[in-house]
């Protein structure tokens, strides 16, 4: 079952594709969304990026969390599911 993985403090004129690109390292990469703003189409500085399985979601936590990223530091964790506002 997949697993996603939320991605915060990624550079705003990252892609979609070097996400992939880099995640890759640990594992199979199932989809990867980086939300954008609605009013100004901007990237808003995380992304979704969904991994194959559970082994391969913690292998890329272990290698990627508190890493630079075009010279901005990353976390990487867990998605929570999104509460109800």
């Amino acid at each position: 079952m997949p697993t996603k993985l939320f991605v915060g403090g990624i550079p705003f004129r990252t892609t979609e594709e070097e996400l992939e690109q880099h995640f890759a390292e640990a594992g199979e990469v199932v989809s990867v969304f980086i939300p954008k703003d609605r009013e100004t189409q901007r990237p808003r500085g995380f992304a979704f990026v969904e991994m194959t399985d559970d082994a391969a979601a913690d292998k890329a936590i272990e290698m990627f969390d508190q890493t630079e990223m075009g010279g901005r530091q990353i976390v990487v964790n867990k998605a929570r599911p999104m509460q109800e506002r």
